[in-house]
């Protein structure tokens, strides 16, 4: 196919999704052609023997990319090194030569690889053992490996493939039974580490220099090869997750398809209001059901991301119902895909998307990692996923060389997406942003320090590899009695390791488990700091795609009860919080005509309490909202905040027209909302993992303030990105207000699906003089 009959391609799959719009509504906001790319390709390294250059050939690969190259060259000559390409770039082979190789040659040779998710080591482990060199002996060391095969996995295993969870909690407290492995490793691979972010991520960087720390103890410094998504600063993003210097390639090399890129706004709808009469759009799930459908009955193979699993069954209920109006026989050809599917069901789900007996797929995230899916003929992505690393993941898994293919955003009703819809330049343009980990975070760096004394005792020499804050946070430690100081260095304490106390996914603390009533079977646990929010009593809780309702939930005993049922509803929380300013980390002064205006980060104590719930419909309408008594919950994180003098807000003093004094609250109440659904935009995070408080007088400030926090102890670093980014940040939020269609605020900007005061007060017009107001100082 030609390229501009390519770029038709998407084209015309587009003019059949526009055709099934009811008249009346242009839902689409945005259209871009990518163009075609070519492959460059390198040869094969002189020092990759010609076994493993034969059994990459029988996979199909007769010459490498040059980027694949480029990476592999780096870790042979004991480089680090990240490659930070696209999807389905071949990272994998960037990281398998070299390894491969070296196991090849040396029969003695031990590697590692590590992955965010057991099943993206399963294929990765499927992908080794096809090649088909016994001598590499890959295995698997995950929660799933029985017992009986993790001594051979000790003793013989030459490429061990297992996750973050393992390492910390079954491989390093235990680094004694594998000595012969540390000492003759010469390479981790991390792959996918752009998913290492937040407090996981921080968790993981600490988990990673505990790794060096023992290897070293055997003799071993192993090169460390990371596989990323695009983003941005890749060196440094893995330098800061690994602790080694990395270089960084960075240049995508592989073929690309056309693509047409649309951006899409589902309507407002006439006869549904939200909470307090907002105006409701169209959900995005069942904007992507109607999409899915117009393109399976076109023939062309789509996959739908959306963002929860009950969203994506519903998606592929909703696209299977229309279809069977078309032909019946289309709607078997749409299923919807889950994690906790088995592997070979997965296998089965490509082998059907790729032989084209499935047409159509609805998936939460399960599918952006570590799944062979690719080369398909549409991607519809139903709501901002969170990151633009993850949403050109989830576009790249449409097109082939010479063939086009389109992708569809749609929009949630959320200011984020309201944002993106209207500002593609913020897709499309904008540099990919860099991970965020807080690897000093003293609430992750304790228990790590704990678990590393446990492991070898620290010494003095040790110390930097761990931070500036370490020896702080050690002399904390000894003085709770965890670890004991003595000459040499600080030891453990107790005969127990504390590693299966430490919950590297999670803020630390005793779980709370998920249980159901009458099989007594654990479903899973959630962190205690969120239980209030997420499994109080009458809680949807979703488990493997299964909804179960919370009966009951007991914080004394750790304990949510919860009875399998599938209800029409969704329910989201509402929480009542307040903040005090613990200390000032950073303070700026900006003077403006009438008075002035304050920015600062620093560490406050959040004090939050879930008082109720709403249960609401698909289509966004609330049905009704159920009061709830539950006790406050008190954290102590970092936020960056910013405070307006009153004059500069009211007008008093500059001679200018200003907001009116009652309006004061409601507009601040309403820039809040936005800022926190646009800080994701320019931190790595969900608008669900930071919070918010507002008011006209803070006692702490003593001014009109606007708080926005991080939702873990100790902060994960999205407050400090949103403090670096001040400017943009509240431009983005400001114009994200402003483009937003309805007359008085909605879901798509000012209103919070979390708010505990129920939306009240909010002033969309206040909220965008506030920010005005506010850039207008801060530019000055």
């Amino acid at each position: 196919m030609g390229a501009d009959a390519a770029v038709e391609r998407g084209g015309l799959l587009l003019k059949r999704v526009l055709a099934g719009v009811p008249a009346g509504e242009n839902p689409l906001t945005h259209v871009e052609e990518l163009p075609e790319r070519a492959a460059t390709v390198a040869a094969w390294p002189s020092w990759a023997d010609k076994p493993v250059r034969a059994a990459f050939g029988r996979g199909g690969v007769e010459s490498p990319w040059a980027h694949q190259v480029a990476a592999a060259e780096h870790a042979h000559a004991g480089r680090s090194v990240v490659i930070a390409t696209g999807t389905a770039s071949g990272k994998s082979l960037a990281y398998q030569l070299p390894v491969i190789s070296a196991l090849t040659d040396d029969p003695r040779a031990t590697s590692l690889y590590l992955s965010p998710t057991k099943a993206l080591g399963a294929d990765q482990l499927r992908a080794v053992r096809a090649l088909d060199l016994p001598e590499l002996r890959a295995a698997s060391y995950d929660g799933d490996t029985p017992m009986a095969e993790r001594d051979w996995v000790r003793a013989y295993a030459r490429w061990v493939f297992t996750n973050p969870d393992m390492l910390h909690r079954g491989v390093l407290p235990t680094h004694g039974r594998w000595a012969t492995f540390f000492r003759n490793l010469r390479y981790v691979v991390v792959d996918e580490c752009h998913a290492y972010r937040g407090v996981f991520g921080s968790h993981v960087a600490l988990l990673l220099r505990r790794l060096r720390r023992v290897a070293r103890k055997y003799g071993a410094d192993p090169v460390f090869v990371l596989a990323s998504a695009t983003v941005s600063d890749p060196a440094a993003s893995a330098t800061r997750l690994s602790g080694v210097d990395c270089a960084a390639v960075t240049e995508d090399c592989s073929p690309r398809g056309a693509r047409t890129v649309a951006l899409w706004e589902p309507p407002l709808l006439d006869d549904v209001a939200g909470e307090n009469g907002a105006p409701v759009r169209r959900s995005a799930g069942a904007e992507t059901a109607r999409i899915l459908a117009d393109l399976v009955i076109e023939g062309a193979r789509t996959l739908a991301f959306v963002r929860s699993r009950r969203g994506a069954e519903l998606t592929a209920l909703g696209a299977r119902r229309v279809l069977s109006e078309v032909d019946s026989g289309l709607a078997d050809r749409v299923a919807a895909y889950r994690a906790g599917f088995l592997p070979e069901e997965r296998r089965a789900l490509e082998n059907a998307l790729a032989s084209g007996e499935l047409l159509g797929v609805a998936s939460t995230n399960a599918l952006e990692l570590g799944v062979d899916i690719a080369g398909l003929d549409a991607v519809v992505v139903a709501g901002y996923p969170g990151t633009l690393a993850s949403f050109w993941q989830q576009a790249g898994r449409a097109g082939r060389a010479g063939d086009g293919s389109l992708v569809v955003f749609v929009a949630r009703d959320d200011p984020l997406d309201t944002y993106l819809v209207h500002h593609p330049s913020a897709v499309l343009d904008k540099p990919i942003e860099a991970t965020v980990t807080d690897p000093g975070n003293p609430y992750v760096l304790a228990p790590q320090l704990a678990c590393a004394a446990a492991e070898l005792p620290l010494t003095p020499a040790c110390l930097p590899a761990f931070g500036d804050g370490a020896r702080a946070v050690l002399d904390d430690l000894v003085a709770e009695g965890v670890l004991r100081k003595r000459p040499a260095g600080w030891y453990w304490t107790s005969h127990q390791r504390p590693h299966f106390d430490v919950d590297i996914r999670g803020s630390g603390g005793d779980q709370i488990a998920v249980v159901e009533a009458d099989s007594g079977r654990m479903l899973g646990t959630v962190n205690p700091g969120s239980a209030c929010a997420t499994v109080h009593s009458g809680a949807v809780y979703l488990h493997q795609g299964t909804s179960y309702v919370v009966d009951e939930l007991d914080l004394d005993s750790g304990l949510a009860l919860v009875h399998a049922e599938n209800p029409d509803w969704s329910t989201s929380p509402r929480e009542v919080v307040d903040i005090a300013v613990l200390g000032t980390i950073d303070r700026q002064v900006h003077q403006a005509r009438g008075g002035e205006v304050t920015v600062c980060l620093g560490e406050v104590a959040v004090t939050s309490q879930v008082v109720g719930y709403l249960r609401r419909l698909p289509s966004g309408e609330v049905l009704d909202q159920i009061p709830l008594d539950l006790p406050e919950h008190t954290l102590r994180t970092r936020a960056v905040w910013y405070t307006v003098s009153e004059n500069l807000l009211t007008g008093m003093g500059s001679g200018q027209a200003g907001l009116h004094p009652a309006a004061v609250p409601g507009a601040l109440h309403a820039a809040e909302h936005a800022a926190i659904g646009l800080l994701p935009l320019f931190a790595t995070c969900d608008r669900w993992d930071i919070g918010g408080v507002s008011t006209a007088l803070h006692p702490d400030t003593g001014r009109p303030t606007v708080f926005v926090h991080d939702g873990h102890p100790g902060g994960a670093g999205f407050a400090d990105r949103g403090h670096a980014a001040l400017v943009p940040w509240l431009n983005a939020t400001r114009r994200a207000i402003a483009a937003c269609e309805c007359p008085a605020g909605c879901p798509s900007c000012v209103q919070s699906p979390k708010c505990g005061n129920g939306n009240e007060p909010l002033d969309k017009a206040g909220a965008v003089a506030v920010l005005s107001t506010v850039l207008a100082a801060l530019t000055n």
